[in-house]
């Protein structure tokens, strides 16, 4: 193909050439020799010429847009032949043909362009990104160690990891997630812990980046356990047979790193002195009282006990914090490292103390994030009453600015979600009778009319003598029996007065006796049914009954894996410790 290139005018008034349509499919295409015809044609501007609408040049068009098997071969030609000044061409954003690569994640493409050209890696796009930030924006973690490991040796662009440019990058790392970058940033230039925003902050809006703000399951609790840091070949293999067990030794690798990340941070701050770590701390620990993060405020606190007397701008101290936000763990945090016990009993700029704000909803939908509560009110009230007991009869009665108590406040507040847990309950308490209501009309059919029938001389069943049917009548009177108290139980919560009180204890109780017999029933119901299958088909076909009393248990499971969770979590929250014990 011979490219026809002649001269236009184009928008900006520059000479742009004719045939861009062909020069870029050439580019796109990997067809070398047209490429290499364009050049020759046009020598040094048409590695100036901007090809496509938002400003690309040759060497972004072949960046992006390559579609050949041989792009990379083809793009170092490509950059062997352009002159080093003109390899930092911007398109109409201001990217840079690194930026561009940066953008994929190609590192041999990186390579190229940065051992031609250094200057590459310090030029800023319109929105103030360099490549490296480029990179970490992108979710490009190989790019980005790359890039700044050439960044933090070569003498030239070294610089620019220092002050404001230097905290930029470090910011877009934490945000990445980057922990194990951050810190290797933030040793080679120690100040930019507290250079701009400190990145306390910005971990501190994510908490999980640390354990206790990342939820696993009973298998992934498991895993994370049994997963070491540094995993060795056996755990690779079994990485790649079970890829999820991948997934969680990067979370718990990650978790790692940012405790790590931290606990730099706090230490080089510490060395500035009491006066500016206060002030870089304050909003950082602020933050991680607000949202959890149990990690960063245990660091801070060890690191500047002074911190848990920071209020925010409503006069609000941590434990006002911990407590609005419903922030248990954070909250037991706090007690331990309460040396002046009346930091508990001060009251906000309208006069509310602790009690108060836990009378308020929280500040955050945090209830339907919180899978501990599965009772909502039950739930706030816990945390309510257990307030109760650490502050003095004369908090319990105070009044703030408005004139009401704790306890007016509570009652106001949660009055439509106690109206809404009512429907629920009432709700669930309907659909469970109905399911026991049948499975105790089966179980008392089938105790009448036992497989196999009775003896016409002795009125024995004619399977009374073997084992399988001992099983089978056991089996269905528990089902009998279970189906029963579940109605029962659930027919309590109807006659139930629901008082505010009722939610604690009450309530709860009666939703899992009845769910734990539910439980039973179905789980017995199935065992008298695949008895019952075997008693009468065994004998004359055997194989039949395998795939039968297999599929039975396929129930039990659904409503093991959809009610033992929930139910586990109810019974822990009713009858487990206290919330800050």
């Amino acid at each position: 193909m011979e490219l026809i290139v002649s001269r236009s005018q184009g928008r900006n008034g520059l000479d742009r050439p004719r045939g861009i349509q062909e020069a870029r499919n050439a580019l796109m295409n990997g067809s070398w020799n047209d490429v290499e015809r364009f050049f020759h044609q046009h020598g040094e501007e048409a590695f100036k010429f901007k090809l496509t609408a938002s400003g690309e040049t040759a060497l972004h068009v072949a960046i992006k847009g390559r579609r050949h098997r041989q792009g990379f071969f083809f793009i170092r030609k490509l950059i062997e032949i352009y002159p080093s000044d003109l390899l930092a061409e911007m398109d109409n954003s201001g990217n840079t043909a690194l930026h561009a690569v940066a953008q994929l994640g190609n590192v041999k493409t990186a390579c190229l362009l940065v051992n031609k050209s250094r200057i590459l890696l310090s030029l800023l796009n319109n929105d103030q990104l360099l490549p490296i930030q480029v990179a970490a924006n992108r979710g490009r973690k190989e790019m980005t160690s790359y890039l700044l490991t050439i960044s933090m040796t070569d003498e030239f662009n070294s610089s620019l990891l220092n002050g404001a440019h230097g905290a930029r990058v470090l910011q877009s790392l934490v945000n990445a997630r980057y922990c194990d970058l951050a810190l290797q940033l933030l040793q080679f230039d120690p100040k930019l812990a507290w250079e701009d925003i400190c990145p306390l902050e910005l971990m501190a809006e994510d908490p999980s980046v640390f354990p206790s703000g990342t939820y696993f399951g009973i298998w992934e609790s498991l895993i994370c356990t049994l997963c070491p840091e540094t995993p060795g070949r056996l755990w690779k293999i079994l990485e790649v047979l079970v890829p999820h067990m991948k997934r969680v030794h990067h979370i718990k690798l990650m978790h790692h790193q940012a405790l790590q990340l931290v606990t730099r941070i706090c230490s080089t701050i510490r060395t500035s002195g009491n006066d500016e770590a206060s002030s870089v701390l304050k909003r950082s620990f602020l933050l991680g009282v607000q949202n959890g993060v149990e990690e960063i405020v245990t660091e801070i606190l060890d690191s500047f006990p002074a911190s848990i007397n920071f209020t925010d701008e409503e006069k609000h101290s941590v434990f006002h914090l911990a407590v609005m936000y419903r922030r248990e763990k954070v909250f037991k945090v706090l007690q331990e490292k309460n040396v002046e016990q009346d930091k508990k009993f001060s009251t906000d700029n309208k006069r509310n103390n602790i009690l108060h704000l836990a009378g308020y909803l929280a500040r955050q939908d945090l209830l339907d994030l919180n899978r501990g509560a599965i009772l909502q009110m039950q739930y706030e009230l816990r945390w309510f009453k257990e307030l109760e007991r650490i502050v003095s009869p004369k908090e319990i009665k105070s009044k703030n600015f408005k004139g009401k108590t704790p306890l007016a406040i509570f009652n106001e507040e949660h009055f439509r979600m106690a109206e809404n847990e009512i429907k629920w309950i009432t709700g669930m308490a309907t659909a469970c009778s109905v399911v026991a209501s049948l499975i105790a009309t089966v179980a008392f059919a089938a105790a009448i009319t036992v497989p196999g029938g009775n003896d016409n001389s002795s009125g024995l069943p004619i399977f009374s003598d073997r084992t399988s049917f001992l099983i089978f009548a056991t089996s269905d009177s528990l089902a009998l029996v279970s189906s029963i108290t579940t109605v029962l139980s659930f027919l309590s919560i109807f006659t139930s007065r629901f008082g505010v009180n009722d939610f604690l204890n009450t309530l709860p109780s009666r939703l899992i006796i009845g769910l734990i017999s539910l439980l039973f029933s179905v789980i017995s119901l199935m065992v008298a049914f695949s008895t019952t299958i075997f008693l009468v088909y065994a004998k004359k076909n055997p194989m039949f009954v395998v795939p039968i009393i297999t599929i039975t248990c396929a129930p039990v499971t659904f409503f093991i894996k959809l009610q033992l969770p929930p139910l586990l979590n109810m019974i822990k929250s009713t009858y487990g410790p206290d919330l800050f014990g």
